[in-house]
């Protein structure tokens, strides 16, 4: 079962190179998929977690009003 050959040890026949681009491919795509369903899986956990929460919770006003003030310019109205 071992075999003495390592990789690109010479042989760049097009079968060897087809394989080699369809293993590097797969590996991609399924490195792919772990992230996306990692992602997935982090929203769907955020999704349980707040059904699990009071509606008073989500309705409640933001316990830290001026969080983005540094985004919003405030509006002046005298320069209409």
């Amino acid at each position: 079962m071992s075999s003495k050959r390592k990789i690109f040890d010479g042989d760049f026949s097009p079968e060897r190179i087809r394989a080699e681009g369809f293993g590097n491919m797969f590996a991609g795509a399924l490195f792919g998929g772990v992230i996306v369903g990692g992602v997935g899986a982090f929203i769907a956990v955020l999704m349980v977690v707040s059904s699990w929460l009071p509606p008073e919770s989500k309705e409640a006003d933001d316990p830290t009003p001026d969080s983005f003030s540094a985004y919003v310019l405030p509006y002046d109205e005298t320069q209409v």
